[in-house]
């Protein structure tokens, strides 16, 4: 059976997930995740691809973004993917695949759900019991979008910089998102759209989406809320 075509409009955000082959363990170290940040902002940057949100764990990354340019996920992912595998072999002295085939990822309604994934990926360290709290976890980007820290990948989606008139303001306002945890049916709904290749949002996001596609970008079968990080 082939595989599922992605549709990737320019200027629609999207859930990127990159898992290591088998769960493989893909970081071993600060160096390797400093390595694999430097890599994201340099194609990020040439494939002109906005970096909103992301968080590296040992075994896979998540990030939330949005394209620019026609395919810029998919070739900043490529590229991405292929310089830092060719670093871990060589670092440690392995060979062959690293990466889980080719990334998942989903469409994401900016108007609806944007946040629910901002929430999502930050507090992944929280779910997975690393941590307490987003703030305690080193790699990832909460610092930057809840405290301000400076940083040179993240480039604010619109809809954060609607948060507040200034930069005070909007921190106090996308750290009282986090008030309250993000619901188990949002977790399952976010983590079944991504791996299927679907989409998240409103009846009539989803309707836009399938009107430009001929394809369906539904949950057919929610099941029962997964608890699991991922």
């Amino acid at each position: 059976m082939s595989r599922k075509l992605r549709y990737a409009p320019i200027g629609i955000a999207q859930h990127v997930i990159q898992r290591g082959n088998n769960r493989q363990v893909c970081f071993c170290n600060d160096e390797d995740m400093l390595a694999y940040l430097e890599w994201l902002k340099q194609y990020a940057d040439k494939y002109q691809v906005h970096i909103h949100a992301w968080v590296l764990m040992t075994n896979h990354v998540h990030l939330l973004c949005t394209p620019h340019s026609q395919s810029g996920v998919s070739k900043m992912m490529q590229s991405l993917g292929r310089s830092y595998v060719y670093y871990f072999n060589k670092r440690y002295k392995r060979s062959g695949t690293l990466w889980e085939g080719r990334f998942k990822s989903a469409l994401v309604d900016s108007e609806n759900y944007l946040f629910q994934l901002y929430k999502y990926i930050e507090l992944n360290p929280v779910a997975a019991g690393m941590v307490n709290v987003a703030a305690d976890y080193k790699w990832s980007s909460y610092k930057t979008n809840a405290l301000g820290k400076a940083s040179k990948l993240i480039k604010p989606h619109p809809n954060y910089l609607l948060l507040g008139k200034d930069l005070n303001s909007r921190l106090e306002g996308y750290r009282s998102l986090f008030g309250k945890p993000l619901s188990q049916s949002a977790s399952h709904t976010i983590k079944t759209a991504t791996e299927s290749s679907l989409a998240i949002g409103s009846n009539r996001f989803l309707e836009q989406i399938e009107a430009l596609t001929g394809q369906s970008f539904r949950i057919r079968n929610r099941g029962r809320p997964s608890s699991e990080c991922g």
